[in-house]
């Protein structure tokens, strides 16, 4: 016999897949697409590299000489580097000349200001040297070609990430990966201060060089002496005046004449915009800004290839820190009027030429000029407050014309007076008929002449 049972309606919930129910019951590992991980990462990973990458490139001298428009490679090739020695301890400097014409002639030497270089006066020295003179334009220390920093041995200065990591691995490289940890096991404490001790005594580092009155006058007798200029006409442009007001205060009788070119406390390019960040990128990693600011404040008649030129020497190798450095250290309470009449420059002959372009407040800053130095010869002429490029035949004119006006420099060469000893051999071969071979390897050895005159 069959049994029939009724069983009991049972109504079963379908939760959807996604509910808490459901993950519960079901505990299946849903899988994830890895490919959004691994696209973001490469293009984060790809963009970290090329930013480190441009960033040594800009401070690597060979890559950053590579990367230059044809125009700057050439000036480089056409000038030389001399030696400077600003402080005994530290390593000399390189500083870039450029120069052109008769080194026999009369000479004329280019000091720039502040956010220029010596890339600037390159038409004005070559048509000097068309002209019968010697022109000569440097590059100070921390701008154009010239070393723009210095290795640093030793002290605490911050070096970034990238440099502590450098570090660790060199100390593990020399002290073996196991030491810090020995040395804890024995002491009971990370020798942190050791390890600090040791970094910062071997840490080697670049420092921006900043350049004040004092360093520019130091490179500039070096520079005079190694050239053989002296007496030599000054040609001082900008904020030029500020750095080498004291190396002509100290050296009258090196300076054959001065000429200002619309001279000023503070330079012409507003350098306090290179301390904002964001503008400071955009500034000197864009074209088109920068030529906005040299339009608006230095120059509104320099080409976009002059204008990238300058950028670009701004720019590179610590170019920016550099040139902030000696903003801080430029004299902004400079007395033009005191220093022109003091006695040592009164005697100096002094021209001033002056941009008549720019604005009324310009045009009556040079009138306060006139009245300072009222020895002064006086002229004015048609470009900005950078008028060396759009304006170089006109400015070469009043120099040269300037320059011949004086009769032609005569230089000597100094003869150091004959040691005692020396002196006794000389006597002694006077006396035995042997005065020209021995007086003559005298001259040998110590280079000694009968002076020049040009």
């Amino acid at each position: 016999m069959a049994i029939i049972t009724e069983e009991e309606d049972v109504t079963k919930t379908i939760d959807p897949p996604g509910s808490k129910e459901s993950s519960m019951k079901n505990p299946k590992r849903q899988s994830q697409n890895p490919f959004p991980f691994w696209f973001y990462f490469t293009i984060i990973s790809s963009l970290a590299a090329t930013l480190l990458f441009l960033s040594l490139s800009q401070n690597d001298p060979r890559s950053w000489f590579l990367s230059l428009p044809p125009a700057l490679r050439q000036h480089y090739s056409d000038g030389r580097t001399i030696k400077v020695q600003l402080n005994p301890d530290e390593s000399p400097l390189e500083v870039f000349a450029a120069e052109s014409g008769p080194v026999q002639s009369e000479n004329v030497m280019i000091v720039h200001g502040l956010g220029l270089s010596s890339y600037a006066f390159r038409e004005m020295i070559q048509s000097l040297g068309s002209k019968g003179i010697h022109g000569v334009a440097i590059d100070l220390p921390g701008n154009g070609f010239s070393d723009k920093s210095m290795v640093v041995v030793g002290g605490d200065r911050e070096i970034g990430f990238l440099g502590r990591v450098k570090e660790v691995y060199g100390l593990i490289q020399e002290k073996g990966v196991f030491w810090a940890f020995d040395q804890m096991v024995e002491t009971g404490d990370l020798p942190y201060e050791e390890i600090m001790k040791i970094q910062n005594s071997k840490r080697r580092s670049l420092k921006a060089i900043e350049l004040g009155s004092e360093e520019t006058a130091k490179v500039l007798g070096q520079v005079i002496d190694t050239l053989g200029l002296s007496p030599v006409h000054l040609v001082l442009h900008d904020s030029a005046l500020g750095l080498a007001a004291n190396w002509v205060s100290e050296n009258p009788q090196s300076v054959r004449s001065i000429t200002l070119v619309d001279p000023s406390v503070n330079p012409a390019l507003p350098l306090w915009v290179l301390h904002i960040p964001v503008i400071r990128e955009v500034l000197l990693g864009f074209s088109f800004g920068f030529k906005k600011l040299v339009s608006l404040r230095c120059s509104k008649e320099m080409t976009l290839s002059q204008v990238e030129a300058h950028r670009i020497l701004l720019k590179g190798r610590n170019g920016r820190e550099a040139l902030l450095g000696s903003l801080k250290k430029l004299n902004h309470s400079f007395d033009i009027a005191q220093w022109g009449n003091s006695d040592a420059v009164n005697g100096i002959p002094m021209q001033v030429i002056w941009s008549k372009q720019v604005s009324d407040v310009w045009i009556q800053e040079g009138q306060r000029v006139a009245m300072a130095l009222p020895k002064a010869k006086f002229v004015t002429h048609s470009g900005g407050r950078w008028p060396q490029e759009s304006k170089s035949g006109e400015i070469t004119d009043y120099i040269a014309d300037f320059v011949s006006a004086f009769p032609r420099s005569i230089r000597r060469v100094s003869e150091e007076p004959i040691p005692e000893k020396v002196q006794k051999i000389l006597d002694e071969a006077n006396a035995g008929g042997d005065h020209d071979h021995v007086h003559a390897g005298y001259r040998d050895a110590y280079g000694l002449g009968d002076g020049w005159t040009t």
